[in-house]
């Protein structure tokens, strides 16, 4: 999938003409991209698109208008575009007290790394890590906390791509402190796997 440039990203009196429509069609494509696993973890498949939106807003937000701004911005966000083979996705861990936050960030140390996806049955059942993403990596692990937000992928071999087009895709956890798995639905395999055709 092709990285986004300077040109991709539009000045702020364009986006707000463009903005309403954009939006709705990225809530759309997220609402298909996003998957709960369990009670505490959402994990979002990022694609350029949701990665324009994101660079979009945030130059809304603070009003960024110099190309140095925007360059800083597609630096930090472009490797979670993912390219032929690849899957990028933010996990949130979705706590909403403080509570909750002292509870579960001590106890989900290395989840980064715990999530998989999983396709075949029987004797053909292969599973594939999560890795954190490389530029993120330094920023959010730490030995006795974790973040409530991590940037994930997965690297998939040609075979392990062929078994996802097939269907039966799992996507799970398992951690020492949290399990959970989910089934993929065929419009999310077919949204994750469109991202290769580019």
């Amino acid at each position: 999938m092709t990285k986004l440039q300077l040109g991709d990203i539009v000045d702020l009196r364009e986006y707000e003409r463009e903005r309403e429509d954009f939006r709705r069609s990225i809530i759309a494509l997220k609402a298909v991209r996003r998957v709960a696993l369990g009670n505490v973890v959402t994990v979002v498949f990022e694609n350029r698109d949701t990665i324009r939106f994101q660079i979009q807003e945030m130059a809304r937000a603070e009003k960024m208008l110099r190309d140095e701004q925007i360059e800083t911005e597609l630096a930090i966000y472009n490797p979670m575009i993912p390219e032929k083979g690849e899957l990028k996705a933010t996990l949130f861990l979705e706590l909403t007290s403080k509570d909750l936050l002292q509870e579960w960030l001590p106890a989900l140390v290395g989840i980064e790394r715990s999530v998989y996806l999983e396709v075949g049955k029987g004797g053909s059942l292969r599973r594939s890590l999560s890795q954190p993403e490389g530029d993120h990596e330094l920023q959010l692990t730490r030995e006795d906390v974790t973040a409530s937000v991590h940037y994930i992928e997965w690297t998939l071999d040609q075979d392990f791509q062929r078994q996802m087009r097939g269907g039966g895709v799992y996507l799970g956890i398992d951690h020492p402190r949290y399990q959970a798995r989910v089934e993929l639905s065929r419009s999310t395999i077919e949204s994750l796997i469109s991202d290769w055709r580019d």
